[in-house]
């Protein structure tokens, strides 16, 4: 029997390497349709190169047979390209409480660059720049300059 259903399912399926993010959060979940009792669930990775991605079809497939739903397909579709605007604002709200930087409007002109990005922990927008790459290839390493507390920053895509 059952009791949940195969969107619910799917929403609750926790990012393999941002953990406090669902995939939902990070709008990685693109449909979730139920059809003759088979769920097909598509997902667009946040980059072509993402290496968490079987990990993220092996977690749904998991969440969906734990709900009822032996049947299921994931499917992957790269267009439209994934970018930092499709995380929800909940999601937003959950980087920040973790210490992670949310990324601002994503760049659509030739240079990316961030000004200001705010520190998490105290606010404050002084804010430097330390490696472009911090623990996962998503994010950049800063350090804020008033608390002098070093966080990752959720690249804007």
């Amino acid at each position: 029997m059952v009791t949940t259903t195969a969107q619910e399912a799917v929403a609750r399926v926790v990012d393999p390497e941002i953990r406090v993010l669902t995939l939902q959060d990070l709008g990685v979940v693109r449909d979730v349709t139920e059809a003759g009792g088979r769920v097909t669930v598509t997902i667009t990775p946040t980059y072509s190169g993402c290496p968490a991605m079987e990990v993220m079809r092996s977690d749904i497939r998991r969440a969906l047979a734990a709900a009822g739903y032996p049947e299921v397909e994931v499917r992957t579709v790269l267009r439209p390209a994934w970018t930092t605007d499709m995380i929800s604002e909940a999601g937003k709200r959950k980087l920040a409480a973790a210490g992670i930087a949310p990324p601002g409007p994503s760049r659509s002109g030739p240079v990316g660059l961030s000004l200001s990005v705010r520190c998490p922990r105290c606010g404050d927008p002084g804010t430097e720049q330390i490696s472009r790459f911090g623990s996962t290839a998503c994010k950049a390493l800063w350090r804020c300059r008033a608390c002098g507390e070093p966080f990752d920053h959720f690249k804007p895509l």
